[in-house]
């Protein structure tokens, strides 16, 4: 895969790839300013679908679950230029402010269209990433994202929930909190941080609810999800398992025909009739 990753700061990256499709499924430690210059995203979260084109502007919330399938398109490469509003520089930009944010429990992804005002403050970042032995000055990138954080207080007034919210994950209901998130192929670290738990009270609170472990009760819910997709919704395996959980086609097919005792093209036959 032609993948390249071109850093003017650790918080400002182009990102560039030509493959046929790259997929990832992500918790952002921050909050993601993405402006999307060519190619297509698909991002799938456990409620809602988007897809992404080229000139699209969004703001995808830390701490959120999300499967992100990224295409090349029309002969061009995806490419996106990607600022992250880290946790402590929202910190201090909110201490000279008077916010007293709500608690927003899900944080949804906020698109932004193609904005003129902010693709206009993200395009001015392009020159910088052809500098060869410069350094990038981190006084001009923190005007840049600061310049970025005020944009959007200025077009989103609910903004100010998202990004002022300093919390972390408090301790949730993880039977509720599982059924929503099982298609998302993410370690248990992740899973039990986002239940507010360590790995071990996790597990335990898992087997107490499911009565099972949690990797046995993960693989079975997808294998139902693609089954489902395959046989009800007429899908492609090679759509399907992108979107339940699974590494590649060949561990998903294996894993299929372990369960049901046929293959996923076997399912997708049998919907046809």
């Amino acid at each position: 895969m032609d993948y390249q990753l071109k850093y003017i700061t650790p918080d400002i990256k182009l990102s560039s790839y030509e493959d046929r499709l790259f997929k990832t499924e992500v918790v952002f430690d921050h909050h993601m300013l993405v402006w999307f210059i060519s190619g297509e995203t698909k991002i799938i979260q456990a409620d809602e679908s988007h897809v992404f084109k080229p000139g699209d502007i969004f703001l995808i919330p830390r701490n959120q679950l999300a499967t992100i399938i990224n295409y090349p398109k029309d002969g061009l490469p995806h490419k996106s230029v990607v600022m992250h509003l880290s946790t402590d520089r929202l910190r201090d930009f909110y201490a000279q402010l008077d916010v007293k944010p709500k608690v927003v429990s899900t944080p949804k992804i906020v698109r932004f269209g193609s904005h003129p005002l902010l693709k206009s403050c993200l395009a001015s970042l392009i020159p910088y990433f052809d500098m060869q032995e410069e350094e990038f000055p981190e006084n001009i990138a923190s005007l840049k994202i600061t310049e970025a954080i005020s944009i959007l207080r200025t077009l989103d007034m609910g903004i100010d929930d998202v990004l002022a919210n300093f919390e972390e994950p408090h301790k949730i209901d993880l039977a509720t909190f599982m059924e929503r998130n099982f298609m998302f192929n993410m370690p248990l670290e992740k899973f039990s941080y986002l239940t507010g738990r360590s790995l071990t009270t996790f597990k335990r609170d898992f087997h107490k609810v499911f009565h099972t472990t949690p990797q046995r009760w993960l693989t079975q819910k997808r294998l139902e999800l693609a089954h489902y997709q395959l046989s009800k919704k007429n899908r492609k395996p090679v759509e399907v398992y992108l979107e339940t959980g699974f590494e590649n086609l060949s561990h998903f097919s294996y894993a299929f025909k372990r369960h049901f005792g046929y293959t996923p093209t076997a399912a997708l036959a049998e919907a046809g009739h």
